[in-house]
């Protein structure tokens, strides 16, 4: 009896060994695999766009026609994919205020 004992011992040392070392291995792999999705997405992200200059002061009707002008632009990259609603909304406000 206590070598039949002794040999479902070592196989449950040898089996939790194998289940720890595979978990491991599984954990640091998504680990690298995480990583390089998130390099790649990085890789992929087009740069920021540069703020419009502020305009000049000028006369109302010109600064009006200015703003029209610089939404339309916003409107356009938003459109395209170069702006996420949020960078929109924020260069809205800010033409705006």
């Amino acid at each position: 009896m206590p070598g039949l004992l002794r040999g479902v011992a070592r196989t449950a040392a040898v089996a939790g060994t194998a289940t720890a070392v595979s978990n491991r291995v599984s954990r640091r792999q998504a680990g690298r695999w995480a990583q390089q999705d998130y390099d790649q997405q990085q890789q992929q992200a087009p740069p920021p766009p540069a703020a419009p200059p502020a305009p000049a002061p000028a006369s109302a009707s010109d600064d009006m026609s200015h703003r029209i002008d610089q939404l339309k632009q916003l409107t356009d990259l938003k459109a395209q994919g170069v702006l996420t609603d949020e960078e929109f909304e924020s260069q809205k406000r800010r033409l705006l205020a």
